[in-house]
């Protein structure tokens, strides 16, 4: 990229690079073999000078197939949000416009039960809802114009986003892949909102993902920021956040990162002990391809998908297996890829109780969990 996907400011700052990494979305057949042929793909954040909007840098793949299916706390994040807004007053729209997740999940159960439906083709809705999706839009610009266009004079836009201030602040490096183009601070989408005539109305954070915001705004240009969004401004201007030195740090702590889990797998091999993972997510193919992990040091990997059963980690030669196999391997040490399932696996396997680990992150190094 030359320019800014939302804005298109010709200066853009590297601020994290990960170097050629496999594509976070393409699960080869386990019975398929690593090779130097296997392709990798350029993985890196640069920030623009403009408006401020941490992006992916150029990205060649393919988007695959999703094969992931929806965590359980995405669920309950869906109720807590559309709770939260009700709760304000705010949800007084009769009709919604979704624009979906590659992810999957939908809202449309909990506001038809509010008595939302769907707008008819081609006509603007009262309420326009975008769950995570507006990240995985390579044209940003179009994206923010689109979503505006589908919005009625007096609607509301509901967007909802993993913050880069919860990235930066607990080094979740990862969150980095190929195919999510965009990681939005609220002082940076505020200027992307604006540039489309869209005014903040408020905010709402949430623990997922160790930050989640979903904004309300609206076309009105005399609409106020509410005190909750204030409030994340304001914290964003003490943090810098939309300064390229800011967001630097997380160059050290992907290196860090990948150098501790080594080494904890490593001692792990040392003591005979067997290691799984569990969550093929997009995020540890870029954990994995980092730290050199293989199948010396990570048995398998569990996953719940049944598309992703009998496939493997991109890269690597570690296997994806389903649930079954999992109770029936027993491991020694289980590593949590996806920090949220941890409440849903301790649940559903109560006899791995004292064997989930997580990998560091900005404070700790690999650390047991439950």
């Amino acid at each position: 990229m030359t320019r800014c996907r939302a804005c298109g400011h010709e200066h853009l700052e590297r601020v994290l690079d990960l170097g050629a990494v496999p594509p976070a979305d393409h699960f080869p057949p386990a019975d398929s073999s690593p090779s130097a042929a296997e392709s990798t793909h350029e993985l890196a954040m640069d920030m623009c000078a403009g408006c401020g909007l941490a992006q992916l840098a150029d990205d060649d793949t393919v988007p695959d197939e999703p094969r992931g299916i929806e965590l359980e706390a995405l669920r309950e994040q869906a109720r807590k949000a559309v709770e939260a807004v009700e709760k304000s007053g705010r949800l007084q729209g009769r009709t919604v416009i979704e624009f979906g997740s590659p992810h999957g999940g939908t809202w449309l159960p909990l506001l038809l039960e509010r008595g939302v439906h769907p707008a008819s083709p081609g006509t603007p809705a009262s309420l326009v809802l975008d769950c995570f999706g507006i990240m995985h839009e390579a044209d940003q610009r179009g994206a923010f114009l689109t979503r505006a266009a589908s919005l009625a004079p007096d609607g509301l836009l509901l967007l909802q986003f993993h913050t880069l201030s919860a990235i930066v602040s607990q080094g979740q490096w990862n969150a980095l892949r190929h195919g999510h183009y965009a990681y939005y601070s609220l002082t940076a989408l505020r200027r992307l909102l604006e540039d489309v005539g869209l005014h903040i109305a408020e905010a709402w954070t949430f623990e997922l993902y160790g930050g989640t915001v979903l904004v309300a705004a609206q076309q009105d240009p005399w609409t106020n920021a509410g005190l909750s969004a204030r409030r994340l401004l304001a914290a964003e201007r003490t943090t810098d956040i939309t300064n390229p030195a800011t967001v630097r740090t997380l160059q050290r702590q992907a290196d860090r990162q990948a150098d501790e889990l080594a080494t904890w797998l490593r001692e792990m091999a040392a003591e005979n002990r067997c290691v799984f993972a569990y969550g093929a997510a997009s995020r540890a193919v870029a954990l994995f391809a980092r730290a050199g992990i293989d199948r010396s040091l990570v048995y398998a990997v569990a996953d719940g998908s049944p598309a992703k059963a009998g496939r493997r980690m991109p890269g690597t030669d570690i296997p994806i297996v389903d649930l079954d196999t999992l109770r029936h391997m027993s491991p020694d040490c289980i590593l949590l890829t996806v920090p949220e399932l941890l409440s849903e696996v301790r649940s559903q396997f109560p006899q791995f109780d004292g064997r989930w680990f997580l990998p560091s992150d900005s404070r700790n190094g690999v650390r047991q969990v439950g």
